[in-house]
């Protein structure tokens, strides 16, 4: 691969993972991914912005080699997926200084070992010449880790985002073509990975307010020449107001659990109300993550395993709790044999939702038509709820 140019003085260095399908042994990648970097190149100084995953090393190396010095190695971020590669770029450079925040220097020493002088610290704000052209660095402390910050070509107005902004997708084009695959992708990626800190990113938002962008660089997916596709929606998903779905993940042993989760999604949709049902035995655990971003209610389906939830339930739960989506009510529904804590566990698991828990619905058996119309009970509760709230 052949380095691409993005702009006059900026090429595309990264590496396009194709057949990548799991990101931290965790988090599904239908569509593959990409690690960006980025060379830009002054009238007196080069800085390459970002590595690749070591997986791809021989790919960001055959780019460097038409590269014959590099003065800055600008580290947004520590995770190895994009400085993996820094001590192979530091030994082809000695002169090369890694560029980082304070933070940042501290797990790049922690994870690669490297060495203290190769380190130049940069405060908020700080900016670096060149020479015709000027980096300037903005601290974005848990966007997604403690250390991590983003890059902006004043002459150019590029700002390098690093993973905020970014989607987990391999294509063979560097630039945004298909706003909507690009739209969905980088909504799978926030609600996987930057929800969690969305009030941290709202701050972060109004850090670049002030900034006049013409064009987006993420560390992972394509180039955004349209900045305000991916501005917008993040002001949209890191916004106060949950949006109006009900999300429904279940799982059912034997058919019941099945039986009152399509009467409550029947007499949900009858009402209005968009729904969104997950079977977890089989469902893509990133569209669950894609639904919860515009979600105001979630009602976990489960039957009694051991007395508790299921534990695919259990752990989606887990997962829910640590995605920390903005719902504001929540209800369980579900079947036992001859006896359940499975109310009791799952309400245990999400502390850090701020929801109102209504009345779950727990069936003996197969359900009866009683609890049947308490599942339709709960369901106009639900609706309620959300006409209450201005989402219907």
């Amino acid at each position: 691969m052949q380095a691409r140019s993005i702009s006059e003085r900026v090429d595309y260095v990264g590496a396009i993972d194709w057949d990548r399908r799991l990101f931290d042994s965790l988090i599904p990648l239908p569509d593959g991914t990409s690690y960006n970097a980025y060379v830009i190149r002054g009238d007196s100084k080069v800085a390459l912005l970002d590595t690749v995953d070591p997986a791809m090393a021989h790919i960001l190396m055959a780019q460097l080699d038409g590269v014959p010095t590099v003065d800055y190695v600008v580290a947004h971020h520590a995770e190895q997926d994009h400085s993996g590669m820094i001590p192979a770029v530091l030994a082809r450079y000695p002169k090369a200084r890694v560029l980082c925040t304070p933070q940042g220097k501290t797990l790049l020493a922690a994870h690669l070992g490297i060495p203290d002088e190769r380190f130049q610290t940069v405060a908020d704000g700080e900016s670096v010449a060149l020479g015709g052209r000027t980096l300037r660095f903005i601290h974005t402390p848990w966007v997604h880790w403690p250390e991590t910050m983003v890059s902006y070509l004043e002459e150019e107005r590029i700002l390098f985002s690093c993973d905020w902004f970014g989607s987990h997708l391999a294509t063979s084009q560097i630039f945004v073509t298909d706003e909507a695959r690009v739209y969905e992708a980088a909504k799978r990626y926030y609600a996987e990975i930057m929800m969690p800190f969305r009030k941290i990113i709202q701050r972060n938002m109004a850090k670049i307010a002030e900034l006049e962008i013409e064009m987006i660089a993420p560390s992972h997916g394509p180039v955004y020449r349209r900045p305000a596709l991916i501005l917008d929606a993040y002001r949209e998903w890191v916004a106060d107001t949950p949006g109006n779905r009900i999300v429904v993940p279940y799982v059912s042993m034997h058919g019941s659990t099945r039986l009152m989760v399509e009467r409550l999604v029947a007499r949900l949709s009858a009402g209005g109300a968009p729904v969104d049902q997950f079977d977890l035995s089989v469902a893509d655990i990133g569209k669950l993550a894609i639904a919860l971003v515009d979600a105001a209610s979630l009602v976990i389906g489960t039957p009694t395993f051991h007395r508790g939830p299921h534990p695919t339930v259990y752990n989606v739960t887990h997962l829910a709790n640590a995605l920390r989506p903005r719902v504001a009510y929540a209800s369980i529904i579900g079947s036992y044999g001859w006896a359940t804590r499975a109310v009791e566990e799952l309400a245990g698991l999400i502390p850090d939702l701020k929801v109102e828990i209504l009345p779950p619905v727990l069936a003996v058996g197969h359900p009866s038509e009683e609890s049947l119309r308490e599942v339709d009970a709960l369901a106009d509760v639900l609706l309620e709820r959300h006409r209450q709230a201005g989402l219907l």
